[in-house]
């Protein structure tokens, strides 16, 4: 799934500099997108979602003629709850109770899930209403049918003057069934190192001993350790296993998100270099990136990690 998400959205902690100038519509991105994967052949294979202040079931349709097959709602839906806007969710003062921990604060609170079931409903009902008038029974059928786009003449706003938007419109030439998804994809999680070191550690997993195991890895080989740790926490909880339950050693250059999530009871010691994202949301287990004993540099100088 691609998420195309304007400039338009976001929370309202961010800078003003940021809302103001920062981003580009999701229109624009959408329509990139969807013109690309459908040059390349390669949309039937991937779903299209879009998000950035989408308000209506107009906006909801515009983004289906576009290519998007999915459709993202935030502001809107705590607006629906509550939220006035006041753009003060990062100083825990929110006057309304949405964005807060203060207990007086949260007691202000009154948005209700029928309030934003209502909302959705309205919605899906408008969008209905949409499909209709331009004959489409179904999503499916109008996905991607960016050539029943125009611009409205009636509009006379001086921006507006002299805008080309035929790029955004142009719609390649495919069959109904290429301008979304309808392919399911192997992402050959089967060859991943923890798929191979599931079988290492299964006995492991089941009886709470100790066990060691040395491999090399390379900068192709990402979230390592991430699949075996989820089952951990399927089958041990929060409270995961004894420390060190698990050592995998490895050497190396780790891809991204090496030791990502991963739970107490591992100990992954990486010798060699990691790209970004080591040991995020880590959950309990004992991580060690160190320069490769061969290394002839100064560890002091250099950097074996990424972001």
């Amino acid at each position: 799934m691609i998420l195309i998400s304007g400039y338009d959205g976001g929370t309202g902690a961010s800078p003003l500099t940021s809302i103001k100038h920062a981003g580009m519509p999701w229109e624009v991105g959408l329509a990139e997108t969807q013109q690309t994967l459908l040059l390349n052949g390669l949309r039937s294979r991937v779903r299209l979602q879009a998000d950035g202040q989408l308000k209506t079931g107009r906006d909801v349709v515009i983004a289906m003629l576009l290519g998007a097959e999915e459709f993202g709602f935030a502001t809107t839906a705590l607006v629906v709850c509550g939220c006035v806007m006041m753009r003060k969710c990062h100083k825990n003062t929110c006057p309304v109770g949405v964005a807060t921990q203060d207990p007086e604060l949260r007691k202000l609170f009154s948005g209700k899930p029928e309030h934003v079931e209502n909302f959705m409903m309205f919605i899906a009902e408008e969008v209905r209403e949409n499909l209709a008038e331009l004959g489409f029974r179904t999503i499916d059928e109008a996905v991607g049918r960016s050539d029943l786009l125009e611009v409205n003449d009636a509009i006379d706003f001086w921006k507006a003057q002299g805008l080309d938007l035929s790029a955004v419109f142009y719609c390649p030439e495919a069959g109904g069934d290429e301008r979304r998804c309808t392919e399911s994809q192997s992402h050959e999680l089967d060859d991943t190192v923890d798929a191979k070191l599931m079988k290492r550690v299964k006995a492991a997993l089941d009886s709470g001993e100790k066990l060691a195991i040395e491999m090399p890895l390379r900068n192709v080989h990402r979230t390592v350790g991430t699949m075996i740790s989820s089952e951990v926490a399927r089958r041990y909880g929060m409270d995961g296993l004894p420390d060190e339950t698990l050592t995998l050693n490895f050497t190396g250059a780790a891809g991204q998100s090496f030791a990502a999530f991963c739970s107490k009871g591992m100990k992954l010691v990486l010798e060699g270099e990691a790209n970004d994202y080591v040991a995020k949301g880590l959950s309990g287990a004992k991580v060690i990136v160190k320069p490769s004993a061969k290394a002839k540099f100064d560890p002091a100088e250099n950097i074996i990690a990424g972001n």
